[in-house]
């Protein structure tokens, strides 16, 4: 019978008309190293529910969370040996394929999203995914942008004076503590899991994440004050292996790029609702909120700004940074 229907098919002209129909489902896995119940996962979900949409049955969507295939570095191998199909990675791709160009983690140099999105439309951006894609075996698709990187604090910070003999910590990451450190900061490592403990015995003055770092933490018993500072704006990106995307018929590829782009526009929408409900519970737990003028701290970093910049490829400065830097 199946043997007839495709004779059939193939006489009236249809196979080519009709691949969802016919053809075995494309299994996607997509990667992220967040836990269900995130902005990512809800994307990751939206991305299945819309090729489901619009081609039920055509694609079979796996979610890999929680890192179950291994951290970022792990997976960026996987999808260069095309062993996996897609990843909302974080910035090791852009430090691991083309540091000279990643100006995004560079403290103090972004503090709005439209200011990130508007480096990757630049030549220094363009050149970063150029690059990243030949050296990582990578397609990429675009940016998911997540909660922007404040402080909290035991006192009042309103200026880079106020970070003189602070006790910040922060991970180990030698760019931030360059940053910080010529910002005013006395930067201290601690453990991440140790980090309610360090304030609660003052070992630490403060720290530095996204807001859910202090609500999930509960920091609120520990730390009186939220700097909005947007001092880093660390997007998701999703990347996918060339080895798979170019094995792929173009109409499954424009449909998958689609639904890529309805995804991350959910996902940041999401992380933007919730990053609002951390702001007002955390406000509820009893912490006051300052925004400082982040000029005067740009300004403060500009020195550690410009020594990272100096190792980075020409125009990269200008393009991130305009004027500021001269």
């Amino acid at each position: 019978m199946r043997k007839q229907l495709l004779a059939t098919l193939a006489t009236l002209g249809m196979l080519t008309t009709a691949p969802f129909v016919l053809a075995n489902p494309i299994e996607i896995q997509v990667n992220n190293t967040m836990s269900e119940g995130g902005s990512e996962s809800a994307a990751v979900e939206r991305f299945a529910e819309y090729l489901e949409e619009q081609a039920p049955g055509r694609f079979e969507v796996r979610p890999f969370l929680a890192g179950s295939l291994g951290g970022e570095n792990a997976v960026l191998e996987l999808l260069n040996l095309g062993q996996t199909q897609l990843s909302i990675t974080g910035g090791n791709w852009r430090q691991q394929y083309a540091p000279e160009y990643d100006a995004i983690t560079v403290p103090f140099v972004f503090t709005t999203w439209d200011e990130v999105d508007a480096y990757m439309e630049s030549p220094s951006g363009q050149a970063l995914v150029e690059k990243a894609e030949s050296q990582g075996g990578l397609k990429y698709f675009g940016l998911q942008h997540r909660g922007p990187r404040h402080m909290t604090a035991n006192k009042e910070i309103h200026t880079p004076a106020d970070l003189d003999g602070f006790r910040l910590r922060l991970p180990s990451l030698p760019v931030w503590l360059e940053v910080w450190e010529e910002i005013g900061a006395q930067v201290v490592n601690v453990p991440a899991p140790e980090i309610y403990l360090a304030m609660q015995t003052g070992q630490v003055d403060g720290h530095e994440n996204s807001l859910s770092s202090p609500y999930t933490r509960r920091l609120w018993e520990v730390q009186d004050y939220l700097i909005m500072t947007s001092h880093v704006q660390f997007p998701w990106s999703w990347v996918a292996s060339s080895r798979w995307w170019d094995g792929l018929e173009a109409d499954d590829q424009a449909l998958i790029e689609e639904a890529i782009d309805v995804a991350r526009q959910y996902g940041s929408e999401q992380e933007r609702e919730l990053d609002e409900f951390y702001l007002e519970a955390l406000q509820d737990e009893g912490m006051t909120v300052i925004e400082p003028d982040v000029t005067p701290f740009r300004e403060a970093a500009l020195p550690a700004i410009d020594r990272v910049m100096a190792d980075m490829a020409d125009g990269v400065r200008e393009d991130a940074l305009g004027n500021d830097s001269e």
